[in-house]
């Protein structure tokens, strides 16, 4: 970054004193020589490194064409060679440092302090000083610093992007909490069942250390160009001085050579492809992935909020009475507008899209962990679990249907069974049509469904969508090895939204993170779709393979127009000065060509929505 912003500051300064002021052409190439110096000998050092390590890319041959330069006397040209290759270094350095910046955002997303109970006080005290047993206090909207156990007090906690499940989880006495998770609007008092080194949350992080330190590293498109055009430019070179004599050739051949299309051409079309995607709500955070997203052959999806949309729905009524089904949702749904349970404004949205009557309610009651009781059109209604249920009526046991996947309430009118609710995170309804489009359109040849939620929920889902591959109940760890071993056979795309999903997303060779929900999964990911629709997702990919497409043409092109200059100019019949603006011509044609690749198409969506 320093050599890059000392070259745009040096060249600024020759083009002033040249042009502006008018200085002698001495004192004008001043500055580029103190450019070329201080500037182009570490860079020239470093690929000479590179070369004796037999690593040809395309920045070996920049690093000719500075040397080249500076012994032509075109001492501007290598000061540009120099700004694009140290500008080139800085910006992708800056593009791929997510990694560190991820476990930053771990570490700021827990609280530095627990509430630790003593007797009737509170005292702030570090995570570190938490011992097994403690008791702590969870304020409202705080994270749980710990796993431990309700003690005291009733609510509800949000642990998607922990486990997976997408609903809000009831925590009553005795109930498990899990760290990082976000508490309600009920203090809760907790007892610490481990210490904070071992806690969810931290293993978390240890595993996003893993997947940091064993990321693989993707060969940018330029550099698997530049492996065999610059040994060729330099043979044609060599090739060129040995058969005339003459060392002008050898200089008039790298020249011509310098591989513009390669550095200015494929970062151009990066760069447009990127402008595009964010005008689709699309942040592309590595440009690497826009590289590598159109080869990729596996497409690793995790469940909740990417192929569903994370909440739930009524999904099925099994009643008593068929003939009563309107009746008993009106009064269901007229009461549930008082309650804060998780499950109750998916009641009343079912109850609103049915169109039910909306009745008047007294003697509401939801005593905690006992479900919601009141009085609708002087019935008693009362929703509540199969467990409460067959504790104090169990001749009713025969009268309830087979308990079945999801989540389930049960409802008692007059305390007669009624009707038994059923629940679901409910597919994207685009999510089967996009499945099914990924093999013909896109060449994957893989999908995978992969969890942290139950069986009975996760295998419903793929059915849903036409999933075979489905693993369930996967920790983050587990995630993260499958991730590895699919990678390790094909390059793959894995699509999550939860704190859980981020060291798979950083395995993966493109994470694409759904959503804003969770700072840790968006700096994990490579690709962040802010709008939380799997047309995005195909809209990423068109738009990687287009950049693609485009950059080819631009780099290939020009490469192919660049030997064409080499072998007249290994002919003799293109001396140096005139090879450098042929280059240049080159180059404009590339560019132009690549500055395509910014102009919205007409569609970027091919499937059915």
């Amino acid at each position: 970054m320093l050599i890059a912003i000392f070259t745009l500051l040096m060249i600024t300064i020759h083009l002033v004193l040249r042009f502006a002021i008018g200085s002698s052409e001495t004192a004008a190439n001043i500055p580029l020589w103190l450019v070329l110096g201080l500037g182009g000998t570490p860079l020239v050092w470093e690929l000479l490194q590179k070369m004796l390590r037999r690593e040809f890319g395309s920045d070996l041959l920049a690093g000719i064409s500075i040397v080249v330069s500076a012994l032509l006397d075109e001492y501007l040209a290598g000061a540009l060679v120099v700004l694009m290759l140290s500008g080139g270094e800085a910006l992708e350095a800056y593009a791929v440092s997510s990694a560190s910046s991820v476990l930053r955002a771990l570490s700021k997303r827990m609280p530095a302090v627990a509430h630790r109970r003593l007797g009737s006080t509170l005292e702030d005290v570090p995570l570190a000083e938490i011992q097994i047993g403690d008791t702590l206090a969870v304020f409202p909207h705080e994270t749980c610093p710990i796993d431990g156990t309700v003690i005291e007090g009733h609510g509800v906690m949000d642990e998607s992007y922990l486990t997976g499940e997408p609903y809000l989880m009831s925590k009553v006495p005795g109930a498990a909490v899990l760290s990082g998770a976000i508490n309600g609007e009920s203090a809760l008092i907790v007892q610490a069942d481990k210490l904070a080194i071992d806690s969810r949350y931290a293993k978390i992080m240890e595993v996003m250390q893993t997947s940091e330190q064993h990321k693989p590293q993707m060969r940018r498109m330029a550099d698997k160009l530049g492996a065999w055009y610059t040994p060729l430019a330099v043979s044609i070179g060599v090739a060129a001085w040995v058969a005339s004599g003459d060392p002008v050739r050898f200089l008039a051949v790298m020249v011509v050579a310098t591989p513009c299309p390669l550095l200015i051409a494929i970062p151009v079309a990066i760069i447009g492809s990127i402008s595009l995607a964010a005008r689709r709500a699309i942040i592309v955070r590595d440009p690497t992935s826009l590289e590598t997203a159109d080869t990729c052959r596996t497409l690793i999806f995790d469940k909740t909020g990417t192929l569903t949309y994370g909440e739930p729905k009524l999904v099925e009524q099994v009643l008593d009475d068929e003939g009563r089904s309107q009746e008993v949702l009106s009064y269901v749904g007229s009461l549930e507008r008082y309650s804060k349970h998780p499950l109750a404004a998916a009641i009343v949205n079912a109850a609103s899209e049915a169109k039910t009557a909306v009745h008047g309610v007294t003697a509401v009651s939801e005593p905690p962990g006992q479900g919601l009781v009141g009085t609708v059109v002087d019935h008693k209604i009362e929703v509540t679990s199969r467990k409460k249920v067959l504790t104090r009526q169990s001749e009713l046991a025969e009268q309830l249907p087979p308990q079945a996947g999801g989540l389930e309430c049960v409802i008692l009118v007059d305390d007669q069974y009624a009707a038994t609710y059923r629940f679901r995170d409910t597919p994207r309804s685009d999510g089967a049509s996009f499945i099914r489009h990924l093999g013909p359109r896109h060449q994957v040849t893989r999908t995978m469904l992969v969890s942290g939620d139950r069986e009975s929920e996760v295998q419903y889902l793929a059915e849903q969508v036409g999933i075979h591959d489905v693993y369930s109940s996967q920790s983050p760890e587990q995630k993260l090895e499958l991730v590895n071993a699919e990678t390790a056979k094909a390059n793959t795309i894995f699509v999550g939204d939860g704190i859980n999903d981020a060291p798979a997303l950083m395995a993966a060779t493109v994470g694409v993170a759904f959503g804003q929900n969770s700072d840790v999964t968006t700096e994990a990911a490579d690709i962040v779709v802010l709008d939380s629709s799997l047309q995005k997702i195909d809209e990423f990919l068109h738009i990687s393979r287009r950049m693609r497409r485009i950059a080819l043409q631009s780099a290939i092109g020009g490469m192919t127009l660049s030997l064409i200059g080499m072998l007249i100019a290994s002919a003799g019949y293109l001396p140096p000065v005139a090879g450098a603006i042929l280059q240049e011509g080159i180059d404009v044609i590339a560019v132009l060509n690549a500055l395509r690749v910014a102009i919205p198409p007409k569609t970027l969506i091919d499937f059915d929505k």
